[in-house]
């Protein structure tokens, strides 16, 4: 029977939007729950920021955040601006998703060469958490 271990890391984040890796603490978290092999599923704890897969190279995070302003642009009259202000950080969460399931062996993320894990900031900067559940096999 598999075990099933869950907890959280935590990211600060310094922009209104930015994109952040956090692949690093996964693989360190991962490491201190000795987890062996299985599936992690990783999932942004708000709906004003999301988790994705892709490379982590700095021009690439910037187009992201860039594309993200311009896909779903602030202040056009969205609805939900007169309770809260941030509809657009909602709309660049739902285009983003929130939630990535990776296989894990031998306690490392099953990644492609230049995959990484990367958090998406929509609504900063804030302090967020994101939710780490581990279905599998730990070590003894």
């Amino acid at each position: 029977m598999p075990d099933t271990i869950v907890g959280s890391i935590q990211i600060t984040t310094e922009r209104n939007i930015q994109v952040k890796e956090i692949t690093g603490p996964i693989h360190q978290w991962l490491r201190e729950n000795r987890a062996d092999e299985g599936i992690l599923t990783i999932s942004s704890k708000h709906t004003t920021a999301g988790v994705t897969i892709n490379e982590a190279e700095s021009g690439l995070m910037r187009d992201i955040e860039n594309h993200l302003e311009e896909l779903v642009p602030r202040n056009k009259g969205y609805e939900h601006d007169r309770v809260d202000n941030n509809a657009h950080a909602h709309l660049m969460t739902s285009i983003i998703g929130s939630t990535e399931s990776v296989p894990v062996k031998s306690s490392e993320l099953v990644l492609g060469t230049w995959q990484r894990i990367l958090f998406v900031e929509c609504d900063g900067p804030r302090s967020r958490s994101v939710s780490l559940a581990f279905v599998g096999r730990h070590k003894s």
